[in-house]
């Protein structure tokens, strides 16, 4: 019954944490390498302890990562400006959206939410809601 409960609770915790924290690369990259640890680590002993292991693991390798997909990130838009980016605004028809510069119309639907599309007047960039 301690271990079903255990691994109830942890399942709870570990879910709770992988929700909140995905907003970011860092985030991400904990996530799916906890969730891949705990594949693998489950899979190659077949006990509880050998997931949990392989899932601190995979967390501890996928945050490495992450932080270096945002590193790269921040070089290559620079540093977000003070409140984050705007959002464009809808323009009326599905996938087109409105600068917040310079209100000029960009087709973003190959653009995922909250991706990031620069504006072609002034250089600045802003995101897809």
């Amino acid at each position: 019954m301690k271990k079903n409960f255990l691994a109830i609770v942890s399942f709870i915790a570990l879910s709770s944490f992988v929700l909140s924290s995905c907003d970011t690369p860092v985030g991400q990259g904990a996530g799916i390498g906890a969730a891949t640890g705990a594949i693998i680590g489950g899979a190659a002993t077949g006990n509880v302890r050998g997931a949990a292991i392989g899932a601190a693991a995979g967390a501890a390798a996928g945050t490495l990562v992450g932080a270096a997909v945002e590193e790269d990130q921040a070089a290559r838009y620079g540093p977000p400006p003070p409140g984050g980016f705007p959002f464009g605004r809808w323009a009326g028809t599905p996938g087109f959206y409105y600068s917040p510069y310079t209100g000029r119309v960009y087709d973003l639907r190959s653009v995922p939410p909250g991706g990031l599309t620069r504006d072609v007047d002034t250089g600045r960039l802003f995101r897809k809601p």
